[in-house]
């Protein structure tokens, strides 16, 4: 008879379920991973109703699930709190009295003893002196503070305050939480160097990486072809991502008003199709430019990405990995990125995984992808060598638990 696996607390700040954006893609194969050697006991926020379906899905892999709905405009207004009690607010807007009331029993019922913690903003729930004695990992992702730097710098006015003082505040409690926690793991080695270059010496050593994966036998070209929601043109290039997320809307903004009027002109039978979810207002009016398509949510984004000439990236604003490179690549399409965009992913300049800069880079490197030949790329190979899930998550159980052969 086997000994029953350890119980593990895992807090996240949004269900993990389905694995279809950046942070719950992540999120979703720690999960996974982290039952084939715990009794996962999962607490986690649902804040799109859409969600809610997925909730029973996720006793494949927890034995428990505590979902709080999250209602946006009540968090936001409880996030104002961080104003009164000098607190980032990113902290009250993600916290419950449930969910601290389920945390505190479960820890006691399950006698818990290792706890992960997914974003920063979930950690306030097992920051206390009772749990100090708790083996404690935090997942930070990426670095949260320096994403509201960056909305700083494009930002005048009360917003631009705001936002300077949400990355002073948020980094002050990041730095607290290294601290307090036994380690603490960034998507990217960039991260994870970055990060610890702002720490005292002391607490260097407990910052490391776990890199993000990609599922490659879900995304490769391989994979039969699936019927679109819509007809797609002959000739598109495409970006894909959560359209509600500012760095996304952000870069496709950018893209359509500086380099997308000079590619059309040039290629009038091309066009550029956007995929993903919650399109905001800003995206949505896009549509009205000539040549471009704006999805909203897909139920698969793979024959969107299989069928472009190839995909683009412009961010302005990112930190760590982006699934959406990593999707493109492992579906062997080549890619137009921004240097933020290839971060961590580190992949040798070539023909196919092109870093462009700026409206003129930008605007050539997509004319030489228009105009060479289709050809075989390197780029899934680049991943299935560096970006498998079982090769990213090889370290994960020894950060929890090292007595424990992963």
């Amino acid at each position: 008879m086997t000994d029953p696996k350890p119980d593990l607390l895992l807090l996240v700040h949004r269900i993990p379920y389905p694995p279809n954006k950046g942070d719950k893609i992540r999120s979703f194969n720690l999960m996974k991973a982290l039952s084939q050697h715990y009794t996962v006991h999962l607490g986690c926020f649902i804040d799109d109703p859409f969600d809610r379906q997925y909730i029973d899905t996720l006793s494949q892999w927890c034995a428990t699930v505590f979902c709080v709905n999250q209602a946006k405009w009540r968090a936001k207004l409880c996030a104002l709190s961080g104003f009164i009690t000098n607190q980032a607010i990113t902290l009250p807007y993600y916290f419950s009295f449930a969910m601290a009331a389920w945390v505190n029993a479960t820890i006691n019922t399950h006698k818990i003893k290792k706890v992960l913690v997914y974003s920063s903003s979930m950690a306030q729930y097992v920051d206390k002196t009772e749990y100090q004695p708790l083996s404690r990992v935090i997942d930070f992702v990426d670095i949260d503070s320096d994403k509201w730097r960056q909305y700083a710098e494009k930002s005048r006015g009360v917003k631009r305050w705001f936002y300077q003082r949400e990355a002073r505040l948020l980094l002050q409690y990041e730095k607290h939480i290294c601290q307090r926690f036994n380690s603490s793991l960034f998507v990217s080695d960039d991260e994870a160097s970055a990060f610890r270059a702002m720490l005292p010496v002391q607490l260097q050593h407990k910052v490391h990486s776990v890199l993000n994966g990609v599922d490659t036998d879900y995304f490769s070209p391989e994979t039969p072809a699936c019927k679109t929601e819509q007809t797609l043109p002959e000739q598109y290039i495409v970006f894909t991502g959560a359209m509600d997320y500012w760095a996304n809307v952000d870069a496709v903004c950018w893209f359509c008003q500086n380099i997308w009027p000079r590619l059309k002109q040039l290629y009038p039978q091309l066009h550029f199709v956007i995929v993903g979810g919650k399109p905001s207002a800003e995206v949505r009016a896009l549509s009205q430019q000539a040549g471009v398509v704006v999805t909203g949510r897909v139920d698969d984004v793979r024959p969107y990405i299989s069928h472009a000439r190839f995909a683009v990236a412009p961010m302005l604003i990112a930190r760590g990995i982006q699934n959406k490179v990593l999707e493109a690549m492992a579906m062997n399409k080549a890619v137009v990125c921004s240097g933020m965009a290839m971060e961590g992913i580190n992949a040798p300049a070539s023909e196919d995984a092109v870093i462009a800069e700026g409206i003129e880079g930008f605007i050539r490197a997509c004319k030489r992808q228009l105009d060479r030949p289709s050809a075989p790329s390197a780029n899934r190979q680049w991943i299935l060598q560096h970006f498998t899930w079982q090769q990213t998550l090889v370290r994960l159980n020894s950060f929890i638990h090292p007595e424990l052969s992963v």
